[in-house]
């Protein structure tokens, strides 16, 4: 790999880390508040549907504005690491190496559009919490169609995740990468579950703090080992 090689390998790596980090903090922005049922009582008939979201009801405007554009405009830097990821595949071949990266691409493009939406569920979330029950059917109908959009959004994210994880996982563990064989064992869904399982022995309080952020927390571990095991080519 030569100089400008390198260069535009560890930049892209290095932008890779900080969108997850700016991606992690949107997540939080949105997600990481605790939700008092009895001070939205309008709320408690529709837990169920709301599914978690309940929690936004109390989210200033400002903060869920920020929280949801912030991973928006983050999502770029991230697609800059796939590239980096792309070229440690590289010689293994472009038939190998290109189907891997082209589903990480896409599940970040897919995963700005589910994490902008989220400012509109909490603007619905919101509504319901101050409109008198004659009107709630409305915002219930709007709410309950922007959640459809959302489950097949993020199935996607997840199963395009699953399949470019476990193909990096081969594609590395056959050792005709440039990454050393023990990456193998570092790909987006690993690093996903090494968070679920590390936030069991974190305190509550650094859970609460990041709560909503395990995606871009992994995002941030895999590219983390993608740019240090690749910075010296």
């Amino acid at each position: 790999m030569d100089a400008e090689m390198l260069w535009a390998v560890r930049i892209c790596g290095l932008a890779a880390i900080v969108g997850a980090i700016l991606y992690s903090i949107g997540d939080t922005l949105l997600l990481a508040e605790k939700f008092d049922p009895e001070a939205h009582p309008r709320l408690q008939p529709h837990l169920k549907l709301l599914s978690g979201m309940e929690r936004m009801a109390g989210l200033p405007w400002g903060r869920m504005a920020q929280g949801g554009l912030l991973g928006v405009f983050a999502a770029p830097l991230l697609l800059a690491g796939n590239w980096q990821v792309y070229t440690g595949l590289a010689p293994a071949g472009l038939a190998a190496a290109l189907p891997p990266a082209i589903l990480l691409v896409w599940s970040g493009v897919v995963g700005a559009f589910g994490h902008g939406s989220f400012i509109y569920m909490g603007e619905y979330v919101q509504a319901l919490d101050q409109v008198d029950n004659g009107s709630q059917p409305v915002l219930l109908g709007m709410y309950s169609r922007l959640r459809k959009l959302m489950v097949p959004t993020f199935a996607f994210l997840m199963g395009a995740n699953i399949i470019a994880s476990l193909w990096y996982t081969v594609l590395v563990a056959m050792g005709e990468t440039a990454f050393p064989r023990w990456m193998a064992a570092v790909n987006p869904l690993t690093a996903f579950l090494a968070w679920v399982v590390i936030k069991k022995v974190l305190p509550r309080r650094v859970v609460a703090a990041t709560e909503g952020a395990g995606f871009n927390i992994a995002y941030l571990i895999f590219y983390l080992f993608t740019t240090i095991t690749l910075w010296k080519g």
